[in-house]
């Protein structure tokens, strides 16, 4: 089974996501070693996603962006090719019901922890300010992007209630609002340029992101069988 990916990198620093698997990444101080990741990767998130892809995996490049973004640190601003187009409906269902059990299942995750104030992480900063460390700043920063990822194509939401919540009220806004489905290039913030498809993915991907540091702490912090593995990592 092909895998097509795009590579984005600065410099030494590479971030690599799956086209036909939206929001699975591999990230690498080379390109060859972001390739490498991938198959474990996709089978992490096709378990997770309930998908069975076809083995021997064939992992290929077929677009390459060089960004002056911080990508080690998981900033990006790649638009890919194929998130020009319009979307088809059975496409956007299935977008969003991916996106929508991100959602629940990340939330579903943070409330498993038996403590969400406490972590054994240090303190780091990036380039949008302090790390994450316990499970209630990490949940707090991948929920409170929904504002920002609907309104750059012009979608009205909020940040209020549950990840999930907020969420929905997204889609239900973007519903209302015509042809949604057409297509079409938005220039966002900072020159950034977003389209449906990318929102939906780059959901799925921020989720993906903190639910693996989010994991991972949590099995650092309280024990191996103290939080589940609902992510499939």
């Amino acid at each position: 089974m092909k895998i097509e990916c795009v590579w984005e990198h600065n410099g030494s620093d590479s971030l690599l996501y799956a086209c036909g698997f939206p929001g699975a990444f591999a990230r690498g101080s080379s390109v060859e070693e972001a390739l490498r990741k991938m198959p474990r990767e996709i089978a992490s998130y096709a378990a997770w996603a309930n998908m069975a892809p076809d083995a021997p995996l064939d992992v290929v490049v077929v677009q390459e962006k060089a960004s002056g973004l911080d990508v080690r640190d998981a900033d990006s601003d790649v638009l890919f090719d194929t998130e020009r187009s319009p979307l088809t409906e059975s496409a956007y269902q299935s977008l969003k019901a991916l996106a929508m059990k991100s959602a629940a299942d990340f939330l579903a995750l943070y409330r498993t922890f038996p403590d969400r104030d406490k972590t054994v992480l240090p303190a780091r900063k990036t380039f949008y300010g302090d790390v994450p460390r316990t499970a209630e700043e990490m949940y707090l920063h991948t929920k409170n992007v929904n504002a920002y990822y609907w309104g750059e194509i012009g979608v009205d939401a909020d940040n209020g209630g549950t990840i999930a919540e907020c969420r929905a009220r997204g889609f239900e806004s973007l519903e209302q609002s015509g042809d949604f489905l057409s297509g079409g290039v938005f220039d966002g913030s900072w020159g950034e340029q977003w389209s449906l498809a990318k929102v939906l993915r780059r959901f799925l991907w921020h989720d993906r992101i903190h639910a693996k540091a989010m994991y991972r702490m949590g099995v650092q912090t309280f024990g191996a069988d103290a939080v589940p593995n609902i992510f499939r990592f």
